[in-house]
């Protein structure tokens, strides 16, 4: 395992991959390593084979957007005619009726009515009076939507599915998680782009429409990268983990490895790590001092619980994915892969991606998955999406460390444990998880990529800056001509 330079990257997500393909494009070599035994991450596809039929799944809907270019020549120069164009339709379901996903005025005003309207008018404007003129400070997730859209309509659908995902009260969870989801929109904003919206092409533009995909899955473009990068000379081992990471005089020294079973010890001259960074923490020797140990203690996650549903139905909506806001539906989103690609099902057949925000070890966690399909199937029976005698087969997955929670006092903890972790020379931590922030599969890219590009330069890039827009996440480039290129410096001068 050993190279001349020793380049070691934890974990081959989406930001360890993409760190790895950048220093090959620079004919520098790197090992990856991986606990589970296949690489992507939380972007991996999942493939079951049910005789002959091939049913694929992402872990949820993945679909890619960005605000830098260079990712966008990035991910074609990987998967060429692959990485195709694909439309999109969202809904969501509130007490029982569906909703287009961004609002669709006529349809939104038609079913809540006018005396519910009129009653979320006059909700938004005391919210307006009380945090827009009055200048009340916002504390919290909630006082953001309220300020924004009301307290009427942030219960009907935002509140509500908030508090599914996070499993602790919106009074509770800190505003970073408005300011990276939904900043720059709110209740007139969203009402003008409803009935306003914009057909420029040339100008960037809300992936509310079209969203690029990879054509078996958005793995493949890990799986590609990991075909390149073993060409170059690269190494990713699965299967494998840290067990104990030694360092002196603010530099990772030495790393003793779980090779999968064997024991071996590598040099790093640089260490990329992606995993979390509470795990992070706990295998450095020494240990950290008392301040950081304690700052960890108080990071938590959110983790899933995953239903796949094969069905012997050729499909089931016209939808990516639905969200469900009302908590007494226990899952918050389901996809139907076929939408996204119709590689990801057998002709004539469909699937159904379901997701359960849980905490590890809660009642939905340890539910095997006949009661966890039983507690789910009387939802979509009364929905009328699909019955009992449809399922061909259901799997169930579990996933730890999905969503880093972001609770009123997790910046003054993370600030903690990144003050310490940002001494250390030769070592950068990027990624979801390796940073503990709630970012999207192309900020993660993009952080993988500043990291490969310091070490090429001999610097060191600001990760803080990544997925900071103070603007919806969801909000980049559709290029209309994928002949246009960017350079690297779109990229790191954007």
């Amino acid at each position: 395992m050993i190279t001349k330079e020793n380049i070691l990257i934890i974990g081959a997500g989406p930001a360890g991959m993409s760190c790895a393909m950048e220093l090959c494009k620079a004919g520098k070599k790197s090992i990856i390593i991986e606990k589970e035994n296949c690489i992507g991450g939380l972007a991996r596809t999942f493939e079951f084979r049910e005789s002959d039929l091939l049913f694929r799944t992402d872990i949820g809907p993945h679909r890619f957007f960005s605000k830098n270019r260079y990712l966008y020549r990035f991910i074609e120069d990987l998967l060429n005619e692959n990485w195709i164009s694909v439309k999109r339709q969202t809904r969501q379901f509130i007490d029982g009726k569906f909703y287009d996903y961004p609002v669709n005025a006529t349809q939104a005003f038609k079913n809540i009515g006018p005396l519910r309207g009129a009653a979320m008018g006059f909700s938004y404007a005391r919210g307006f009076i009380k945090y827009q003129i009055c200048k009340n400070k916002i504390m919290n997730f909630e006082d953001y939507i309220v300020a924004n859209f009301g307290k009427n309509l942030g219960e009907f659908n935002m509140l509500n599915y908030t508090e599914k995902i996070w499993g602790i009260p919106c009074s509770e969870i800190h505003p970073d998680w408005a300011k990276q989801r939904i900043k720059g929109l709110n209740l007139i904003s969203a009402v003008k782009d409803a009935l306003f919206k914009k057909k420029n092409k040339d100008i960037p533009k809300t992936l509310v429409d079209t969203f690029y995909y990879p054509k078996y899955g958005t793995g493949l473009i890990y799986d590609t990268i990991a075909e390149k990068i073993k060409k170059c000379g690269s190494i990713i081992k699965t299967s494998s983990y840290p067990t104990q990471i030694y360092h002196e005089n603010a530099k990772i020294t030495k790393i003793k490895l779980n090779i999968n079973g064997k024991k071996q010890e590598i040099t790093p001259s640089t260490l990329i790590n992606t995993i979390p960074i509470t795990e992070f923490i706990r295998l450095l020797s020494p240990s950290p001092p008392k301040a950081v140990v304690d700052a960890v203690k108080h990071l938590k996650w959110r983790a899933q619980v995953y239903l796949f549903v094969t069905l012997d139905k050729k499909r089931i909506t016209n939808d990516n994915w639905i969200y469900f806001p009302n908590k007494e539906i226990p899952f918050g989103r389901v996809a139907e892969m076929k939408n996204f690609s119709k590689e990801m099902s057998p002709k004539d057949k469909t699937s159904l991606f379901i997701e359960f925000f849980v905490n590890e070890n809660d009642k939905i966690w340890n539910l095997p998955k006949e009661k966890l399909l039983e507690l789910s199937m009387k939802h979509f029976e009364t929905m009328g999406l699909f019955t009992r005698k449809d399922i061909r087969n259901c799997y169930l997955l579990r996933k730890k460390n999905v969503y880093p929670s972001y609770d009123l006092d997790y910046l003054k903890h993370l600030k903690v444990i990144k003050d310490y972790l940002n001494r250390f020379e030769n070592m950068d931590y990027i990624g979801r998880s390796g940073r503990f922030q709630y970012t999207n599969q192309d900020h993660s890219l993009e952080m993988g990529i500043l990291a490969a590009r310091g070490i090429i330069e001999n610097k060191r890039y600001d990760f803080e800056t990544v997925g900071s827009e103070n603007e919806y996440f969801e909000k980049g480039f559709i290029r209309n001509d994928k002949t246009q290129r960017r350079t690297v410096n779109d990229l790191l001068n954007k």
